[in-house]
């Protein structure tokens, strides 16, 4: 039995089914590549879901973990600690915004800008007690806590996770009358993934973002924007937003802003909506720690550069233009995405996503599927373009011998 096949036995016997991995067992990576215990490289084209976008051990975010855990690592928010204030300073302007909220995980950053979308909606807005209504975008993806699940129209993460929480109404994606019919004088939010990620990489229909601003401006309502993936440079802007020139009135972030080295989440909005907490209401013993915050302050400095913000953008034109030479061929039914970011659905007659997932895997390139028929390709932001060419080269002989 191989080291491969040792590691995954063993996980299958000691670990919840709760994911279905490829079966590649990783061991070091650099950069956007990653080598597994056989000694065999990848080429990484999923990132981590965006959590990696400054790439595999990125010198300057290991420094500044390293520095910090030589320091401290944690007390809890029962003190402060002399990184929390910067932290929340520069993240805050760099979204444009006044306030933070950390957390750790993103599915913890959205229950919490749900929970504060509610303050806000009763404390602020006037909404009676328990009425308050989100709306949502169906084939969203949030997360998977019970609370999110419940608005979810995803059988797989939702069934059988009942009963679920009311207060959530659910519309098409990128349907703006169905959203204004949606939005009643108990709405206190719209929750919308910029670009819809887990779905298949869904881009909205051009204007549809500007027109969710304005109309939960006139309602009186939040928009939230769930930039989770889609933010922090993956589709060539700071924000997915920015595409349309739309500041919503909260971010929540997520995976790369932990840079792939710790768990950093935060809600961001103005000191009128995140000033509607008191001490008690809200918290978490790891949100905003002392290692936590070091790393995402260099990930702040480095977003502010511009510099990777560009490099997505002009990597990701190359990428789009080779992936849409490959629509009509009859492998590829259709290519949707921004920046470094790609849905790629495959002809059922070419097999399914996972088929070519794993096609791919025996070539050296590392994909996830989606949805049976997509796959999704996020390279790091610093992936270098011989590499992505290299990439896209075993994609095309994967689709030609299939």
């Amino acid at each position: 039995m191989s080291a491969t096949e040792r590691a995954i036995a063993s996980t299958e016997a000691h670990s919840a089914h709760n994911y279905h991995p490829l079966p590649v067992v990783v061991a070091t990576a650099d950069g956007a590549w990653m080598t597994d215990v056989e000694g065999r490289r990848f080429l990484d084209m999923l990132a981590g879901y965006s959590a990696l976008n400054f790439g595999h051990g990125n010198r300057r975010l290991i420094d500044a973990a390293k520095a910090q855990l030589e320091r401290v690592t944690l007390t809890s928010r029962a003190f402060h600690h002399d990184r929390f204030a910067d932290f929340c300073t520069q993240l805050a302007e760099l979204c444009g915004m006044e306030m933070v909220l950390p957390m750790n995980t993103g599915a913890e950053a959205v229950e919490t800008a749900v929970k504060t979308a509610r303050k806000w909606g009763y404390q602020v807005k006037g909404v009676p007690p328990g009425q308050a209504k989100i709306v949502v975008a169906a084939n969203n993806f949030h997360g998977r806590t019970t609370t999110i699940v419940s608005f979810s129209t995803d059988q797989e993460a939702r069934a059988d996770f009942g009963p679920y929480t009311p207060g959530f109404e659910i519309v098409p994606y990128g349907d703006l009358t169905a959203l204004q019919a949606a939005c009643s004088a108990n709405t206190v939010a719209v929750l919308l993934e910029p670009i819809q990620g887990e779905a298949g990489v869904l881009v909205p229909p051009a204007g549809y973002l500007a027109g969710v601003r304005e109309l939960t401006r006139e309602r009186n309502v939040l928009f939230i924007a769930d930039e989770i993936q889609s933010g922090l440079g993956r589709t060539g802007r700071t924000f997915a937003c920015e595409h349309e020139g739309v500041v919503p009135d909260m971010y929540v972030l997520g995976k790369a802003l932990g840079g792939g080295v710790v768990p950093v989440s935060a809600v961001v909005s103005s000191s009128e909506v995140l000033g509607v907490y008191r001490p008690g209401e809200h918290g978490s013993t790891f949100g905003g720690n002392p290692l936590a915050c070091a790393v995402a302050l260099e990930v702040v400095a480095m977003l502010r550069t511009g510099e990777l913000q560009q490099r997505a953008s002009e990597l990701g034109d190359h990428l789009h233009h080779e992936l849409g030479l490959l629509v009509g061929g009859g492998a590829v039914d259709a290519v949707r995405g921004r920046g470094l970011w790609a849905g790629v659905d495959i002809a059922p007659s070419h097999g399914t996503g996972r088929e070519i997932s794993e096609k791919l895997m025996d070539r050296g390139v590392l994909v996830k599927d989606t949805h049976g028929s997509t796959i999704r390709i996020a390279p790091p932001l610093v992936i270098g373009k011989e590499d992505l060419d290299w990439g896209l080269d075993r994609l095309r002989e994967v689709l030609a011998g299939a």
